[in-house]
């Protein structure tokens, strides 16, 4: 039995997400599929984590157990002439047999994009959220410096079904300005739900003006999710990078 591990790129427009659902479209399942049609044989897919409705990934891993011979190099070809324009195999390659995908991932890279300034792009457009309003760049770099480190972000926890530590680390949180775009990156050893796109909200609240100095802080203290911003729209969300 072997133990392969692909790297995947997909635009999340018009999925559910990654994770298998019954009435939805979903990336786990469409590449399931494929899998099954190439190989023969059903496979389970093990990920580095699930994305949601209309989020994308850059450089999302999975691994699944195989009794195929096909070669990795055989294998990405093949699934990348039976995928949809809007999934792409990136690399594929065989790792070791106690290799999971979600468990020995250290941390993971997730970037949110705004277009700010007069007008919307339309190239970009399904990939990032356009905000007319000026945004102070100078204080939302300022306030996110008290996400950094291991905090309790019951706060930015959106709610979920399952019961789960709000204990996270952040290692890194950079916002730059980059032509007229506003790049959000943020790196920690694990995520909430929806705990980017939240962080995101209340960034844009207080480069707005809606939220003062010193927000950012007291929302982290207050572990209660009325005290951050709005959940910022999924498709400027983007899964970077992940780190084993």
């Amino acid at each position: 039995m072997r133990n392969i591990l692909l790297k995947i790129e997909y635009d999340g427009t018009d999925y559910a997400g990654w994770q298998s659902q019954k009435n939805a479209k979903s990336i786990q399942d469409t590449i399931e599929a494929a899998l099954k049609r190439i190989t023969g044989r059903g496979a389970r897919l093990i990920s580095c984590g699930r994305t949601d409705a209309g989020v994308h990934a850059l450089s999302l891993f999975a691994n699944f157990k195989t009794e195929s011979k096909i070669p990795p190099f055989k294998l990405q070809r093949a699934l990348n002439s039976v995928l949809p324009k809007d999934i792409a195999i990136k690399e594929v390659k065989e790792v070791p047999p106690k290799f999971n995908s979600r468990f020995d991932a250290r941390s993971k890279l997730y970037r949110y994009t705004i277009m700010n300034g007069s007008s919307r792009s339309a190239i970009s457009g399904n990939f990032t959220v356009y905000l007319p309003y000026k945004l102070n760049v100078a204080l939302m770099k300022k306030e996110a410096k008290a996400l950094v480190g291991k905090h309790d972000f019951k706060s930015f926890q959106a709610a979920d079904r399952i019961e789960r530590s709000s204990i996270r680390t952040i290692k890194k949180l950079d916002i730059k300005k980059k032509g007229g775009a506003i790049i959000i990156d943020v790196e920690a050893d694990g995520f909430l739900y929806n705990m980017v796109r939240n962080i995101a909200g209340t960034l844009v609240d207080i480069g707005r003006g809606r939220k003062p100095a010193g927000s950012m802080a007291r929302t982290l203290k207050a572990r209660d999710r009325k005290f951050a911003g709005e959940t910022a729209p999924a498709k400027g969300l983007c899964l970077m990078e992940v780190k084993y």
